[in-house]
């Protein structure tokens, strides 16, 4: 367990998931200045998938697999992961005892302003409801990523918390999840996500940006950005199509 705080003092813990299986406390922090620029960039996921090709790193996903919660939510933020699995036990004696093995709100609890919280989840059941979105949204957080189902889907739209998931269902995951592990390495939809990885979210899809590449990335996202923000420029103002400036 890596006990490094950011800087900021850590929380009473919850106890829904043992210290042991919290691999840090904080998320590595991004350098100043390098999700203000990612939040420049307009068409983000678009420019950044492009970037990540010519630069040989895997780690964008459409919304066609990731969908929105939100119409036209876009977010940008350093990844808090947490990783689920099926329970052993049979939901009927689970449900009857009251197990409840997910611990998400341990996350929510150790979140800093503006962190995503990424899961690993459950396909078929909700992986989160709405009394956890809520509850990420008071702690700041700037949305969620979710291999898996969630649920109450009003509730979270209700409190502006943006969801990107794979599934929406009404099954509850409390007498069937159990989280296994906050802030260990995980696997969204065939890519690696690490804490602290930058991520971006738009209404195309999910950019997953490893952290040691995220300022190279940036760098060259913005330059074609501008670039492409220039070509529009010129559509507006009438150039024949000829005449068009060239994409990055």
């Amino acid at each position: 367990m890596n006990n490094s705080s950011a800087g900021a003092p850590l929380p009473k813990l919850t106890g829904k998931i043992s210290t042991e299986r919290i691999r840090m406390m904080r998320v590595p922090r991004p350098p100043q200045g390098l999700i203000e620029g990612f939040k420049r960039i307009s068409d983000a996921t678009s420019i950044i998938s492009d970037i990540m090709d010519e630069l040989g790193v895997t780690g964008a996903i459409g919304a066609s697999t990731l969908k929105p919660t939100l119409p036209f939510a876009s977010m940008v933020g350093p990844a808090l992961t947490v990783r689920n699995i099926l329970q052993r036990e049979h939901v009927y004696e689970t449900a009857r005892a009251h197990v409840n093995g997910m611990a998400e709100f341990e996350a929510h609890n150790l979140a800093l302003p503006g962190d995503i919280v990424v899961i690993d989840g459950v396909a078929g059941i909700s992986n989160m409801g709405g009394i956890s979105a809520q509850t990420g949204k008071r702690q700041g957080e700037a949305g969620a990523i979710v291999s898996g189902g969630v649920r109450d889907v009003g509730h979270s739209r209700r409190v502006d918390y943006p969801i990107w998931s794979t599934e929406i269902t009404p099954v509850t995951g409390k007498w069937r999840i159990q989280t296994v592990e906050i802030n260990g390495d995980i696997q969204i939809a065939g890519v690696r996500v690490s804490p602290g990885d930058i991520v971006v979210a738009d209404e195309t899809g999910v950019c997953f940006i490893p952290l040691a590449r995220a300022h190279e990335v940036l760098e060259k996202a913005l330059k074609k950005s501008d670039l492409e923000n220039a070509k529009c420029d010129a559509i507006d103002a009438g150039t024949a199509v000829a005449d068009l400036p060239a994409s990055a």
